[in-house]
């Protein structure tokens, strides 16, 4: 690093001058907070290391969207809506997020989940009441009137035998046990055509919901990435990795212009849309996940439009 009394800045690996002088608006910054002049942004700390993440199957976008499934056999997926609320792993102990961190629930609810039996579900709280359910869920200390609200909506039986049409079943069979309100098994329906399937979003959306999941009915249990799950929404979205902050410029100079990220697929592009000022003045941390919108692909295969959602924090 530079010597002298001058506050540095590194840009992929070279000093530059005082508060970034002739810095590039796509070039990516590695920032020291104790080296910054006043009135600099600073890039926030990596992330915490989360616990060990819990095997769960996520869906793929199909293509084209709705339009891209023409000429499939539409009858071999089991069908049901996407619930916009908080993923959840049930260990038979204790609850996991997505990302592998326990969720304080009050211990009369972990009562009345089935002991030593893994579920995997979406806790939610109603349309619209995602960061109602996502406040509930960060709390260190559960509120029992915030639970009280919540449902556990059951979609998948971590490492049952048989096809997904078998899980279901025995799904159903395992809350009916239980024989509480908290636990409810997401209804599956099969659809025969495309018309069929797109007068089924048309309901889910006028009824403010966020879409629909495709399951392959006849798929073993599966984690990762995989095809054997489509969802389809009236917008693409997906998750990626935070790996650097770009700075701001004219109105947003001294803040976060764009983050750089990382997505499942390894590519890496720029997010420079739907921040407020919070946001650009403590931007998501280098590490964390964020949730983006996007309207299809570049030529490229890139995200076009890609705009941030949220901070995937549970």
């Amino acid at each position: 690093m530079a010597s002298g009394s001058e506050p540095c800045i590194e840009v992929n690996g070279k000093a530059a001058g005082r508060a970034g002088a002739g810095l590039q608006r796509r070039q990516l910054l590695q920032l020291s907070p104790a080296l910054l002049p006043a009135g600099t942004w600073a890039a926030a700390a990596p992330a915490p290391a989360s616990a060990i993440k819990p095997p769960l199957l996520l869906a793929q976008t199909p293509r084209g969207g709705l339009d891209g499934l023409a000429g499939r056999d539409l009858s071999r997926y089991l069908v049901s809506e996407k619930f916009d609320g908080v993923r959840a792993y049930w260990t038979g102990e204790r609850l996991l997020s997505r990302q592998g961190l326990v969720l304080a629930a009050p211990p009369s609810v972990l009562a009345r989940l089935p002991p030593q039996q893994p579920l995997d579900g979406e806790l939610w709280m109603g349309r619209g009441r995602f960061e109602a359910c996502s406040a509930a869920l960060r709390r260190s200390a559960p509120r029992e009137d915030e639970w009280q609200q919540m449902q556990y909506l059951l979609f998948e039986l971590p490492g049952g035998a048989g096809p997904f049409s078998a899980r279901v079943a025995r799904l159903q069979e395992i809350a009916a046990a239980a024989d509480t309100p908290l636990l409810r098994v997401v209804p599956q329906d099969r659809v025969e055509s495309l018309a069929a399937l797109r007068q089924r979003l048309q309901a889910v959306l006028r009824a403010g919901g966020e879409g629909l999941m495709l399951h392959e009915a006849d798929a073993p249990y599966l984690s990762g990435r995989h095809e054997a799950l489509l969802k389809l929404k009236t917008h693409d979205d997906e998750d990626a990795l935070v790996i650097a902050h770009l700075p701001g410029q004219g109105r947003w100079s001294g803040l976060l212009g764009a983050l750089r990220v990382r997505n499942a697929a390894g590519q890496e592009f720029n997010i420079g849309s739907g921040f407020n000022e919070a946001q650009r003045r403590a931007p998501p941390p280098l590490g964390s996940t964020v949730s983006y919108r996007y309207r299809g692909l570049t030529g490229s295969g890139l995200p076009r439009f890609a705009t941030f959602v949220r901070v995937q924090e549970l």
